[in-house]
C-alpha cells in the first residue's frame, strides 16, 4: 500500500508525502473558496464574497507558501505571499467595520 501511494505520489519517503498531502489539502482549501463565493452568490442573486472566503484565502494560501518553502519553489512562494497580505487586511477591514459598528 506504502509504495502504491508513494508512486501516486511521486514521492520516496514518508516525510514527503506528508508534505504533499499537506500541499493538496492546501490546494483543496484555496480552491474550496471558489465554491463558497459562487454557493453565496447564487444564493443572493448578486456577487457576494463571503467572510469565508477569506478564511479559506489565507488559511489556504499560508499552508501553500509552506509548502512552497519546503519545495523550495520561488513561483509558489512569490505566488502566495501578496495574496496572503491582501487576504489579511480584508479580514481586517471587516472585523474592523463589525468592531466600529
Amino acid at each position: 500500500m506504502q509504495e502504491l501511494l508513494f508512486s501516486v505520489l511521486l514521492v520516496e519517503s514518508g516525510t514527503e508525502a506528508a508534505w504533499v498531502l499537506f500541499g493538496l489539502t492546501a490546494q483543496l482549501l484555496f480552491a474550496g473558496r471558489m465554491l463558497v463565493q459562487w454557493f453565496a452568490s447564487e444564493r443572493e442573486k448578486k456577487s457576494v464574497v463571503p467572510v469565508a472566503f477569506w478564511w479559506l484565502s489565507i488559511v489556504g494560501g499560508l499552508m501553500l507558501f509552506a509548502y512552497g518553502i519546503w519545495r523550495q519553489d520561488l513561483v509558489i512562494i512569490l505566488g502566495q505571499s501578496l495574496g496572503v497580505v491582501v487576504y489579511a487586511r480584508n479580514l481586517w477591514f471587516i472585523y474592523g467595520a463589525q468592531r466600529d459598528g
